[in-house]
């Protein structure tokens, strides 16, 4: 683990990536108490559409219009 003043990591950040990228601990501090942790953003998963055919279903009245009451509590009167 690496923990580094707010300044360090101004002036090191490119480093303190490149050391969060390989996996290491890499926290931030403010006089000396920790603040933040900088950790690397894992890849998201690719969507693939579809997914949830068969799944989900909702009746015909979804395309029903709304009621006076329901389209008034939509628009927040």
């Amino acid at each position: 683990m690496t923990q580094v003043n707010i300044h360090t990591a101004k002036t090191t950040l490119s480093d303190l990536v490149q050391k969060a990228e390989r996996g290491e601990e890499v926290i931030i501090a403010r006089r000396g108490k920790p603040v933040v942790r900088l950790i690397p953003i894992s890849e998201r998963p690719v969507r693939k559409a579809g997914r949830y055919k068969g799944k989900i279903s909702c009746g015909d009245e979804i395309f029903e219009p709304l009621s006076d009451a329901d389209l008034d509590l939509w628009e927040g009167k």
